[in-house]
C-alpha cells in the first residue's frame, strides 16, 4: 500500500488551493497601493501610488558629448535591433539613414513623434527613452570606407568550449539600442526608426530584454538575472573611479572620429533553467562565488565587499572556488574593467523546450579586444556557470560619440 500523503503544503496544493490565497493576497496588497479619486464626478479614477505621470514625462538627452544609453542609469526595457546594408545601398543612402535616425531619435526622446510618425500620440510620454546607434564590421565596407574602421571592430574570436552561436542572433552592419521605462515607448520607437531604412538596410535580428519595473527596487540596487543572481556588481562609476572615462570612451588614437565613442559587445546567453533548478542552493552559490540573497562574496556579508580569493575553509578548500564565476571574471588589471548593463529575456519556447530564457549580456568599453576578450577567454576555459549557460548570439559594434544639435551620429566618419 502506498504511503499516505505527507502533511503540509505539497507542490500540487500550491498549484491548486494555495494559489487562491496567493492571488487573494496579491489583490489585497495591490489594493493597498492605489488611491481612488473621483474628482467629484462619482466616477472612480484609479492611480498607483507611484506618480505614473512623472515616470512617463522623464527624459534623457539625445545630444551631447557621448551617446545616451551607455552610462545612463539602465531603464526597465530594451530592444537591440540589427540591420545589414541592402545590396546596392550607396554611401549617400546610408548617410541619409544616420541623418534620419538622429533627427527622429532627438524628437522621440523629447516626447515628440518622428518626422513621418502616423501615431505621434504614442511618443508623448518618453519614459527616459534613449536611442544609441552603432556600427558593425561590415558597415565600413558598405560605405566604401574600410580605412575608417576601428582596428578592434571585428567578430570576437571563437570560444569553442562554450559557443553555440546562431547567425540569427549574431553580427549586423548597423545597430539600434532602444531603452525606456515603458515597453510601449520602446516598441513605438523601434517601429518608427526601423521603417526609415526600407530599401537601404534589412533587419537582421531584434532582441528584447527587461529588468525590474520602475519603482520596484531601491535606486542603484544591482539587477538580478533569471537565475536569481545579482548581476553587474563590479562596474566603474564616474564618482568613484578616476579612470571611468578612459575605461569607457575612446581617446581617438585609433580613429579620430571615434573620440568620445565607445564599443558594445552583445552576447545572447541561453540559460538552462530546468537543470539549474535541479541543484541545491549551496551548489549554486559555490558556482557563482556569491550568496544568492545579498550578492555578497562567500567571504563577505554585503554585495560590494571585496572578495578574499585566498581564504580557506576548515577542511582546507578555497571558500570561493577557483572555478567560480567571480574568480574567473575578476579583473587582473584595470585594462579589463568594463561597464555591464545586462537585460533578461523570456521568449516563447521553441520545439520541445520547456523554457526559452536567458541574458542579453552587454559590455561597454573603449577597446573590446583589450578588455572583454581576455576575460571571456578565462570564462570559456573554466567557469562553473558554463554548465548552465550557452552563448547563442554574439555581436560587436562601434558606438560613435554623441552628436551636437544640428548634427547626426556618425557624421565624423564622413567628414573627419
Amino acid at each position: 500500500m502506498a504511503d499516505p500523503a505527507p502533511r503540509g503544503l505539497s507542490r500540487r496544493s500550491v498549484l491548486t488551493g494555495g494559489v487562491a490565497a496567493v492571488v487573494g493576497g496579491g489583490v489585497a496588497g495591490y489594493a493597498g497601493r492605489v488611491v481612488q479619486e473621483d474628482g467629484g464626478t462619482g466616477t472612480p479614477d484609479w492611480k498607483t501610488v507611484a506618480d505614473s505621470q512623472a515616470v512617463g514625462a522623464a527624459t534623457e538627452p539625445f545630444h551631447g558629448e557621448h551617446q545616451s544609453g551607455i552610462v545612463t542609469p539602465p531603464q526597465a526595457h530594451a530592444a537591440f535591433v540589427a540591420f545589414d546594408a541592402a545590396d546596392g545601398a550607396t554611401r549617400a543612402e546610408l548617410q541619409g539613414v544616420l541623418r534620419a535616425w538622429s533627427q527622429d531619435a532627438a524628437r522621440l526622446t523629447a516626447g515628440l513623434g518622428g518626422l513621418a510618425d502616423l501615431e505621434p500620440e504614442l511618443a508623448a510620454d518618453p519614459a527616459r527613452l534613449t536611442v544609441t546607434i552603432g556600427f558593425g564590421h561590415g558597415f565600413f565596407d558598405a560605405i566604401g570606407m574600410p580605412e575608417r574602421r576601428p582596428s578592434w571592430l571585428k567578430p570576437l574570436p571563437a570560444f569553442p568550449q562554450i559557443d553555440q552561436l546562431e547567425d540569427r542572433w549574431s553580427g549586423g552592419d548597423l545597430l539600434l539600442q532602444i531603452c525606456a521605462d515603458d515597453p510601449l515607448i520602446v516598441s513605438h520607437a523601434a517601429r518608427i526608426l526601423a521603417s526609415g531604412v526600407r530599401g537601404v538596410a534589412d533587419q537582421k535580428w531584434s532582441q528584447r530584454g527587461f529588468r525590474k519595473a520602475v519603482g520596484t527596487d531601491p535606486t542603484g540596487r544591482t539587477q538580478r538575472n533569471l537565475f536569481g543572481q545579482i548581476d553587474g556588481t563590479v562596474n566603474p562609476h564616474p564618482d568613484i573611479d578616476p579612470d571611468h572615462d578612459q575605461i569607457l570612451f575612446s581617446d581617438g588614437s585609433d580613429q579620430r572620429w571615434m573620440r568620445g565613442g565607445s564599443s558594445l559587445v552583445l552576447r545572447r546567453i541561453r540559460m538552462t533553467m530546468d537543470t539549474w533548478e535541479q541543484i541545491d542552493r549551496t551548489s549554486r552559490e559555490l558556482s557563482v562565488g556569491r550568496t544568492l540573497d545579498t550578492g555578497a562574496p562567500l567571504t563577505g556579508t554585503e554585495e560590494h565587499d571585496a572578495a578574499d580569493f585566498e581564504a580557506i575553509d576548515e577542511i582546507g578548500l578555497p571558500v570561493i572556488p577557483h572555478e567560480s564565476h567571480i574568480a574567473r571574471a575578476r579583473q587582473r588589471d584595470r585594462s579589463e574593467a568594463m561597464l555591464r548593463r545586462p537585460y533578461n529575456y523570456d521568449d516563447p519556447p521553441e520545439g520541445s523546450e520547456m523554457s526559452n530564457i536567458g541574458l542579453l549580456f552587454t559590455a561597454y568599453q573603449a577597446d573590446p579586444v583589450r578588455t572583454f576578450v581576455p576575460v571571456q577567454r578565462r570564462l570559456a576555459e573554466l567557469d562553473a556557470l558554463n554548465e548552465w549557460t550557452i552563448p547563442i548570439g554574439s555581436a560587436v559594434f562601434a558606438l560613435p560619440p554623441g552628436a551636437a544639435e544640428g548634427e547626426y551620429v556618425g557624421q565624423g566618419i564622413f567628414e573627419g
